[in-house]
């Protein structure tokens, strides 16, 4: 078995910190040798350690943090691992060159300077996998390895507690209040769907002004914000579809998540969802910043119960077949095996 090291250095929230988190554990749980580095966390730190896997933690902060360089040569140093996996720039940036080969993982269309010393680069989508290798990256050391999301059994979020009434349609949205996240569009494409509700689950910059627009569109009391949430599962199972807006959305964790709770998804049609969604079988795609194609695919899912349940059963499958944590977690070591050679 290949002695793993893995290191992250994220933010607090994001979808490539909590699938970090979700990947480590179930290698974990499949018996994976591994020891883990992350950035000082202690809400991460807890969920390591509650799947069985004890984190250290440094600081990770600029060019200038020499003690976290030296604390993560001397880990690497003393557990001599076969392969050191990081995540993203920051971690990979800070990782030493070893007797290892150095996996770097990326969640995006990022800057290769930051990766020229990586023996092995992994893309979460094909797309992803393809633009390193149209940057000059060799082909035979780009490899894509999906995420998997995990199903976790919940009661519905109360909708009363909410304020949405319960025969009311309701969809839900997840993600950063940031531009690439094109809640502007729903907002717009809501104000075209009369009676349906909207719980937006998220914070970030745009807050104030998402609000101040559902305002000035007359659908504030129909939107309601729910800041950032840990309960995902309750949500899904309390709405009846997921909305995905995105002007620029990589991979779309949401979309898989939607299939995995046994809920139909509608999305613009950015590289993620582009790249896993077959339009009309395992969800809805539309023109990315088209509020007028957006609201009538909610129109249309609200009111076609047979389409519904054929994408629930389809996604579901999709699910299943491609991004369960048992499929996944079996690419992953079957790609340690493979380059630890």
């Amino acid at each position: 078995m290949r002695r793993l090291l893995q290191a992250m250095a994220g933010a607090h929230h994001g979808g490539a910190e909590a699938f970090f988190t979700r990947l480590t554990v179930g290698l974990q749980r499949a018996g994976q040798e591994q020891r883990v580095v992350i950035r000082r966390d202690p809400e991460r730190a807890t969920s390591l350690r509650l799947g069985g896997v004890e984190p250290v933690q440094f600081r990770f902060g600029g060019p200038l943090d020499l003690v976290t360089k030296i604390g993560l040569r001397r880990v690497i140093a003393d557990y001599n691992p076969d392969i050191v996996l990081t995540w993203m720039n920051r971690a990979t940036r800070f990782c030493p060159r070893g007797k290892f080969i150095h996996v770097a993982r990326l969640g995006g269309y990022y800057d290769l300077k930051y990766y020229k010393n990586c023996d092995q680069l992994i893309g979460n989508t094909q797309d992803i996998v393809d633009y390193l290798v149209r940057q000059g990256w060799p082909s035979g050391r780009a490899h894509y390895l999906p995420n998997f999301v995990s199903i976790t059994s919940a009661s519905p979020q109360s909708r009363a507690a909410l304020e949405t009434p319960e025969n009311a349609p309701l969809a839900v949205a997840l993600g950063r209040l940031h531009p690439n996240k094109a809640f502007d569009v729903l907002l717009m494409a809501m104000s075209q769907v009369p009676h349906l509700h909207l719980w937006l689950a998220g914070e970030g910059e745009l807050q104030t002004s998402l609000e101040e627009q559902a305002m000035a569109l007359g659908v504030r009391q129909r939107v309601h914000f729910l800041g950032w949430r840990q309960d995902i599962s309750a949500l899904l199972a309390a709405a009846d579809f997921l909305v995905c807006p995105s002007r620029y959305e990589p991979l779309g964790n949401v979309v898989i998540e939607a299939w995995a709770a046994r809920k139909p998804v509608i999305a613009a049609s950015s590289a993620g969802p582009l790249s896993l969604i077959r339009d009309n079988e395992t969800g809805l795609l539309v023109p990315i910043d088209n509020a007028d194609a957006l609201a009538l695919a909610m129109k249309r899912l609200i009111e076609d119960h047979t389409l519904m349940a054929e994408l629930v059963e389809n996604g579901y499958r999709a699910y299943r077949n491609q991004f369960s944590e048992e499929h996944v977690i079996k690419l992953y070591r079957d790609f340690f095996a493979l380059v630890g050679h």
